[in-house]
């Protein structure tokens, strides 16, 4: 993973995307730009950084978009890079590098495409600090509570890591080498995900019931990979059923990570729905209806306990059939769950 990191960045500088940084809130954030035109601001998930990008980003420059790829705070060169980890300072802190963006730039509000918890963070900014968003690209995630996976977001073997990057992937894809799987597994103490499960309260205070979605204005477009059994397809119904501004396009073949692991197709798409008018009403209307599944798949969800946006919380016991998340699990006795959403 070491390699990917560096080798996805040094692409990006390759690119002709400049590194800058720059303190905001007292910590120092760390971002990638290239490009004139409408800002287009992608938010990577979590354990993840800016060079997430690299294969679909100089594609969006070239349809005339300023292209800007921040490491959330946490991840990547962006402060804190150790201890505790609160969605507060995340949020806040990409909010606050945003609007020094606003101030210092007679751009207009971005565009936000963000995937699995930059999902969470783009529509958590949208309902927030409106004024500082365009329209929002939700990519494999959101701010809501998933269904309860034993899913092992922070996996303690190989066969739990084996299980996890299955589920993140299509079927079609080569298994995941153990070389990487046996990585995963030891970046486990010391990952985002660990030092979020520390600030498990703040974490939690952050997932929305599935009825404030009414309250996002800012127009949505849900990209979602079909093949993503970790965050399935009701999630995104769910987003659909809840947004009032919203349109669903779906990308075949592809799991929760898009742009890594079909960036061509993802590209693709994701290029398509930007030409397009932002999603209105009258659209959200029409998709409803031209989705019959939906009303059924909600009416089943809100039975359900809600489980996603790549939220982390805490999974008191195996057996206990917690209402929780996804399944990073740190090696204390309260095992942390992930909510499906990062």
């Amino acid at each position: 993973m070491d390699f990917f990191i560096t080798f996805s960045r040094t692409q990006l500088a390759a690119q002709g995307f400049a590194r800058h940084a720059a303190e905001t809130g007292g910590q120092e954030t760390v971002w990638w730009e290239r490009g004139s035109g409408p800002p287009l601001v992608m938010v990577h998930g979590v354990n993840d950084q800016a060079g997430s990008w690299f294969l679909v980003a100089s594609g969006l420059v070239a349809e005339g978009h300023r292209v800007l790829l921040p490491d959330l705070p946490g991840h990547g060169e962006s402060a804190p890079a150790a201890g505790p980890l609160k969605m507060t300072t995340m949020l806040t802190g990409f909010e606050g590098w945003l609007e020094a963006h606003a101030q210092s730039e007679d751009a207009g509000a971005p565009i936000l495409v963000g995937n699995s918890m930059g999902a969470w963070i783009a529509l958590l900014t949208a309902l927030r600090r409106p004024e500082l968003v365009s329209r929002v690209v939700v990519v494999n995630g959101g701010p809501l509570r998933g269904e309860t996976s034993d899913l092992d977001l922070l996996p303690e073997d190989r066969e739990a890591a084996r299980r996890l990057m299955a589920a993140l992937r299509d079927p079609s894809n080569p298994p995941t080498p153990d070389a990487v799987l046996d990585d995963l597994v030891r970046r486990v103490p010391t990952s985002q995900v660990t030092r979020m499960f520390k600030e498990e309260k703040d974490l939690e205070s952050y997932l929305l019931q599935d009825e404030r979605l009414a309250e996002i204005k800012t127009p949505v477009d849900i990209l979602w990979g079909e093949s993503d059994r970790y965050l399935g397809r009701g999630y995104a119904d769910r987003l659909m059923a809840g947004l009032p501004n919203v349109r669903l396009t779906l990308i075949a073949r592809c799991g929760h990570v898009p742009q890594v692991e079909c960036p061509q197709s993802f590209a693709k798409k994701l290029k398509q729905v930007l030409a397009l008018a932002a999603p209105g009403p009258q659209n959200s209307a029409r998709s409803r209806f031209r989705n019959p599944r939906r009303i059924g798949s909600q009416q089943a969800n809100a039975v359900k306990t809600p489980t996603s946006a790549t939220t982390i919380t805490s999974r008191r016991a195996r057996s206990a059939k917690n209402p929780c998340h996804d399944g990073f699990q740190s090696k204390t006795v309260a095992r942390p769950t992930v909510t499906r959403t990062m």
